[in-house]
């Protein structure tokens, strides 16, 4: 079994055991150099969780780094003689893995496509992605809708600012925008401007754990994600002013030009909205709130891809607490398959198989959730993962 599998079907008990003195986990893993000095700093200063809830934190971050640190991290479990002492449940947990290291290429240089017979039969053509950062994230973050508002929104934005910052994009979010105010700073991005333009559009940066002001103008890198988070119906979204934009205007004004700096670049689209009011039935679960040689050329509509919560005339989960179960799943298979080196469209068929395995509960009655790919994307897309 995998050393990651391993810690995650144990983790209820590692958890467990290691609650007992938190403070010498975390120092063993710095010391072995399992997380970083800023992980370190982050783990130890964790508003508002008790012991439980830091240990819950530094186990998920050993997972998210790939399977090479969470055998290193097993391996500590099991070998150091100050844990085995201190955390004497551990040996009643079953942690065999092979001990013997086994690499993770942490950014892949080439991405094969293999045949039925498992060998590589030819060379995909990869998006290059050298830039720092590697482009710019993008979050529309609608809550404030009156009589309605969207409980969990601001957990799915956190969650989507923390992977992409992770990824090594900037992050920028704009709060509770109408629809003029949605179409203005959509045409703003796709040509950046001054810093001066960001105040109008209430924006706010990504920085370690939380949302700052700005400190410079935006510049598109080598990729673009745009995250939309609202209400919505069939193929548009909401203005928290109840007006609405087609989902095909927010695409479209990113389309290829010759003077566009995203021509021939991916550009990814993530719609947590409503697609209709119908409700695709499942077994009743905890309440969920519900949310749609000459030059070379290009096509207008190139290098896009568009992910959206849910199929046409369905509605979308959104739990008040944890967070929408798209926004959710996209984040955890993003961090997950980005280090086992997963193209683009191998993630997103996860987080559909994912969502579409839940089961809730509305007010309405039972819910399921499957969502929807379309996308027109010329080359594999690879997120390069950052380095361990």
């Amino acid at each position: 079994m995998a050393a990651k599998d391993t810690i995650r079907n144990n983790k209820t008990e590692i958890v467990a055991a290691l609650c007992g003195d938190r403070t010498l986990i975390l120092n063993k893993v710095q010391q072995k150099g399992l997380i970083t000095g800023r992980q370190y700093i982050n783990l130890k200063e964790i508003p508002g969780k008790n012991a439980e809830g830091h240990v819950i934190e530094l186990v998920d971050t050993i997972m998210n780094k790939g399977e090479q640190t969470c055998q290193n991290f097993l391996e500590l479990l099991q070998t150091d003689e100050e844990i085995t002492s201190t955390y004497s449940n551990l040996s009643n947990i079953q942690m065999n893995i092979s001990m013997s290291p086994t690499p993770v290429q942490a950014t892949p240089s080439v991405n094969r496509a293999v045949g039925s017979q498992g060998s590589a039969t030819q060379e995909k053509e990869l998006y290059q992605l050298k830039s720092q950062p590697v482009g710019l994230c993008v979050i529309i973050n609608n809550e404030k809708f009156e009589k309605d508002p969207r409980k969990g929104t601001d957990k799915d934005a956190e969650s989507l600012a923390e992977v992409f910052s992770w990824l090594g994009f900037r992050v920028l979010m704009c709060k509770d925008q109408n629809k003029d105010q949605m179409q203005k700073l959509l045409q703003y991005f796709a040509s950046p401007g001054d810093l001066s333009r960001l105040q109008e559009f209430s924006a706010k940066e990504w920085f370690g754990r939380g949302f700052i002001d700005p400190q410079k103008a935006p510049e598109h890198g080598d990729a673009f994600i745009c995250c939309v988070l609202s209400h919505g119906k069939l193929g548009e979204v909401s203005g928290i002013d109840r007006e609405y934009l087609s989902i095909k205007e927010i695409t479209r004004t990113f389309k290829a030009t010759k003077d566009s700096a995203l021509t021939g670049k991916p550009k990814v689209f993530l719609i947590q909205a409503c697609q209709g009011s119908e409700l695709q039935q499942g077994v009743p679960l905890p309440d969920v709130q519900c949310d749609g040689s000459e030059p070379v050329t290009t096509g207008l509509f190139t290098d896009v891809l568009v992910f959206i919560a849910t199929v046409e005339d369905y509605e979308a989960a959104r739990d008040p607490d944890h967070g929408s179960w798209f926004i959710q799943s996209v984040c955890q298979q993003l961090k997950e398959g980005c280090l086992r080196g997963e193209d683009i469209y191998t993630i997103f068929n996860n987080v559909t198989k994912e969502v579409s395995q839940k089961d809730g509960r509305t007010k309405k009655g039972p819910i399921k959730q499957v969502p929807e790919v379309r996308g027109t994307l010329t080359k594999t897309l690879v997120l390069p993962p950052p380095h361990n």
